[in-house]
């Protein structure tokens, strides 16, 4: 008995030595993840600290950030922050946190699909935006319509400004809306 249980001993060790240097498992080492996103809010230059403070909170860098086109490249331990998510997820659970650690005034988008050289700048002159409170509502009125890739609000200059896709939207649905909306414009 006692030499069949070395035999066996002897058997299984075999077997598993070469197994293991055959194909050895991979180390997986847990990198952060970079992700590219259109960033919601931004529709003044002040705001870019407010967003910098704000992500700083929630563990997440800014690598890179482009106020003009409103987008930038974030990095973030998936384990820490978005605990369980998978990939394909990871922007709109972003999205979920961003929106709520700022009451809404952030969010974030997968980068827009339309080349840059394709985008039209408009300018809107608006009256009656005198605050903070009142860019962000002008800002949200015009940033998410379907075609408008960035927009800007501005109280010290009085205009709205968005790039557009002008296959998809026009100047005048801009207006019609913001009209709509009780945004006075300018003449």
């Amino acid at each position: 008995m006692k030499k069949n249980m070395v035999q066996c001993t002897f058997f299984l060790v075999a077997l598993a030595v070469p197994l293991a240097h055959a194909n050895p498992v991979p180390i997986v080492v847990n990198e952060p993840a970079k992700l590219k996103v259109r960033i919601l809010g931004l529709f003044a230059m002040e705001r870019i600290g407010d967003f910098r403070l704000l992500l700083d909170k929630l563990k997440i860098k800014i690598l890179e950030l482009d106020f003009h086109q409103a987008e930038g490249i974030l990095e973030f331990d998936p384990a820490k922050v978005l605990s369980g998510a998978k990939l394909q997820e990871y922007t709109s659970r972003l999205d979920e946190l961003v929106r709520n650690s700022s009451q809404g005034t952030f969010g974030l988008k997968p980068p827009g699909t339309t080349p840059k050289n394709k985008l039209k700048r408009i300018e809107i002159p608006v009256l009656g935006l005198d605050c903070k409170a009142c860019c962000l509502a002008a800002y949200e009125i015009v940033a998410r319509l379907d075609g408008v890739e960035q927009a800007t609000a501005s109280f010290k200059e009085g205009r709205i400004t968005a790039l557009i896709d002008p296959g998809r939207i026009q100047l005048s649905q801009l207006e019609t809306t913001l009209k709509e909306r009780g945004v006075t414009l300018k003449k």
